[in-house]
């Protein structure tokens, strides 16, 4: 697929004016535009694979499930968050990711979400500032949990610090920072990082064109 055809599938997502039908896909077209020479064909695979994988995972629990995701994404699949070279942009390429099974927050969050609906389990992501988080649900309750950290639940003291170093020690935690996020916010989020590191590098051209 040319970066002109993924633009051109990815309008014809924004004309129907709903939320687009696979997450992941969407996330692909995306990444089509700036890794043309990537493996679309393998990444697209292993989405299959990794939704396969998960349809045979159980989990009654909310902990279960969470449990189970982290098994097969960090564990099985060796999915984690790029402390390395945190502002790569190929951290926020999902075809990037899938090859390097390195990614920002977001990025990731698209995979999880991804294998959690494949199990038939709801699962959508959390707009927490700063940091993209991924909430599933058991019917009961839900958790959210941090994809760059192999799936790990924060604690309340965490979320806490998270929050203190953007808004300062004196902030704290209140159920507004929990909103739950629309697949098209969610890609939004994804390419607003790409459009960041670009205006951090000085390719104002390449910002704007996203």
């Amino acid at each position: 697929m040319t970066p002109a055809e993924a633009r051109a599938a990815l309008e014809r997502l924004g004309v129907a004016g709903s939320e687009p039908p696979d997450l992941a896909e969407a996330a692909l077209l995306l990444a089509v535009i700036d890794a043309p020479g990537a493996d679309l064909a393998g990444a697209r695979a292993h989405l299959a694979a990794l939704a396969a994988e998960a349809g045979a995972v159980g989990g009654a629990s909310v902990e279960t499930r969470a449990v189970a995701l982290a098994e097969l994404l960090a564990g099985r699949h060796g999915y984690a968050g790029d402390t390395e070279s945190y502002d790569d942009p190929a951290n926020a390429n999902l075809l990037r990711v899938i090859e390097r099974r390195r990614g920002l927050p977001v990025a990731l969050g698209i995979l999880w979400i991804h294998a959690a609906r494949a199990a038939g389990w709801p699962a959508w992501g959390v707009d927490f500032p700063a940091h993209f988080l991924v909430a599933l649900e058991d019917g009961v309750r839900a958790v959210a949990v941090d994809p760059f950290a192999r799936g790990h639940t924060p604690s309340p003291a965490e979320l806490s610090a998270m929050i203190g170093r953007i808004a300062g020690e004196e902030a704290e935690i209140h159920p507004g920072l929990f909103r739950r996020m629309r697949d098209r916010e969610v890609l939004l989020r994804l390419q607003n990082n790409i459009k960041i590191r670009r205006l951090r590098a000085g390719d104002l051209a390449g910002a704007l064109a996203w």
